[in-house]
């Protein structure tokens, strides 16, 4: 049953005027035309619809169910077509982006709740893990984009530099280091150093950093969460190594921070995009969003700067 909108749509006028004369006005159309389409419609269904003379159009009671139901379709037709609209102009859907977990904690949320302001149709997705997996997830497809460090560029990414936060000495209350205005880190190194886990891009990056130096890290303990690690360091368990992004994570406890050098190490952090698809169109006005605040230069952490936007 081949049923056309252009059918249904010169019926309903029909229907509702219970006039061919005032349903072509209404469309700007001619009455013979009309006539066609609704004649075609009633041949299609097999059944009539309308009781015409030279002077009267009367619904019959099919052609009353056929307007209940064309009107139905109609609007569903103009609603699914407005629902496109929106989305096509970034207004409704949604937006999947992976992340590292202190981006997701600490430099999205404002990001997001603008973004959610202005656009209460969107949902955004976080997709928080580790680098490794936060990039898979661009390249399998699973995340529009991500925001993330990149230890060796995957093919079929770009990078757009975000912000970067340099790794500071994080050291109990009252620890004979928390005298001083830096640290570097060979002296840390001397220290029981509590590190995150080897998977971790901050645990890739402290390593490098102690070699550097001339050492060589030798954890006395290690967890997967940074709160596990700020709780140790804060129970005077030892010291360790975390960037500026990450200390809103640590907790409340007792802790110290003094900034690292010899060598100074900064982490930096990219807008990962997808070369090989098209960014979705609420992706689109979510980076727009995320440039509004980079170029407004938002107040960050103490230790975390925005980067110039420059693609990688």
């Amino acid at each position: 049953m081949d049923v056309t909108l252009r059918q249904l749509t010169a019926y309903a006028a029909v229907a509702r005027a219970v006039s061919f004369t005032a349903a072509a006005a209404e469309l700007h159309v001619s009455q013979s035309s009309l006539s066609r389409a609704v004649a075609d419609l009633e041949r299609t269904l097999g059944m009539r619809l309308l009781e015409r003379d030279t002077r009267n159009v009367r619904l019959t009671p099919a052609g009353a169910e056929a307007l209940r139901i064309a009107d139905q379709i109609l609007s569903a037709h103009r609603a699914g077509l407005a629902q496109l609209g929106r989305y096509g102009a970034g207004e409704r859907g949604a937006v999947a982006l992976a992340t590292l977990p202190s981006v997701a904690a600490v430099l999205l949320p404002p990001v997001i709740s603008a973004f959610r302001a202005r656009r209460p149709e969107m949902t955004v997705r976080l997709l928080d893990g580790l680098e490794r997996s936060v990039l898979d997830r661009v390249v399998d497809g699973d995340a529009d984009f991500a925001v993330s460090t990149v230890a060796r560029r995957a093919p079929g990414v770009r990078l757009r530099p975000l912000v970067r936060d340099r790794f500071d000495a994080v050291l109990p209350e009252h620890h004979p280091l928390a005298e001083r205005a830096e640290v570097t880190w060979e002296e840390l190194g001397r220290e029981p150093f509590l590190a995150v886990g080897t998977d971790s891009s901050v645990r890739r990056m402290t390593d490098a950093a102690f070699a550097q130096a001339g050492m060589e890290a030798n954890p006395t303990a290690e967890a997967s969460n940074v709160a596990t690690v700020g709780g140790l360091v804060a129970a005077g368990l030892g010291v360790s190594a975390l960037p500026a992004l990450v200390h809103p994570l640590v907790g409340p406890g007792r802790l110290v921070r003094r900034p690292l050098v010899g060598p100074v190490v900064e982490r930096r952090l990219y807008v990962v995009l997808p070369t090989r698809r098209t960014l979705p169109p609420g992706a689109r006005r979510f980076l727009e969003q995320l440039e509004e605040f980079r170029s407004a230069a938002d107040a960050l952490p103490a230790g975390v700067v925005w980067e110039e936007a420059d693609e990688e």
